[in-house]
């Protein structure tokens, strides 16, 4: 039962962990195999989309004109799982974490991503046990930037949505957590800097520029 009680409802990728800056990488690198850039226009498309791979894949093949592109999904995959595994915790996380959980702030993850990729990352980076749950891709029919991860994790927290505040790097997320009511913090990382965040209550360079005290529930 967490009626009452404040949350903070955390993205992952590129939030806690920039995953998202080794995805670019990762595809970076397979273009530039061709001899391609890889389009700006393409990667806004492919943040928080489930289906960004497919997206990617599709301009690459139209480029370099062939349909056969399993070889490039599966060495693509594999560079990316070799650099997201070195990521570490992005600045700020780890102390936000302790003074939210000394404070008795829920803490929660809101990810479109898979629950077994978010577990593991968590696991790895160590901060698993700060988190009551997960509300991950495989909970809900439509993902960010629709609002319905949000909505399900204020109904299975039992929390209005003015009690919780989210933690966003991207235009998708900070949509999908303003659409559901909830307050949204951006901390942009390095391949989603150049983009505006209208509906965030603040953009902060990263998150050692957070203060709790700074942002007071309304409950």
């Amino acid at each position: 039962m967490t009626t009452g009680k404040r949350a903070f409802l955390l993205d992952f990728d590129g939030l806690i962990c920039d995953t998202e800056s080794a995805a670019h990488r990762s595809w970076a690198e397979e273009y530039s195999r061709y001899g391609l850039p890889f389009p700006a226009g393409v990667w806004h498309r492919m943040l928080g989309n489930p289906n960004g791979e497919q997206l990617a894949l599709a301009d690459m093949a139209a480029k370099i004109g062939t349909t056969n592109m399993a070889g490039v999904a599966e060495r693509r995959a594999s560079r990316k799982t070799q650099l997201c595994d070195q990521e570490p915790l992005r600045p700020g996380v780890k102390k936000l974490l302790e003074d939210a959980a000394a404070a008795e702030v829920v803490l929660a993850v809101v990810s479109s991503s898979g629950r077994e990729w978010v577990q593991h990352h968590l696991t790895r980076l160590g901060v698993a046990d700060y988190f009551l749950t997960l509300f991950t891709g495989e909970r809900t029919r439509q993902h960010k930037p629709h609002p319905e991860l949000y909505r399900l994790a204020l109904h299975e927290l039992r929390l209005p949505a003015r009690a919780a505040l989210a933690f966003e790097d991207s235009p998708v997320g900070s949509t999908a957590a303003s659409a559901a009511g909830v307050d949204c913090v951006v901390v942009p990382n390095a391949t989603s800097q150049p983009w505006t965040f209208g509906n965030a209550i603040a953009v902060l360079p990263d998150l050692t520029h957070f203060s709790a005290e700074e942002f007071a529930f309304s409950t």
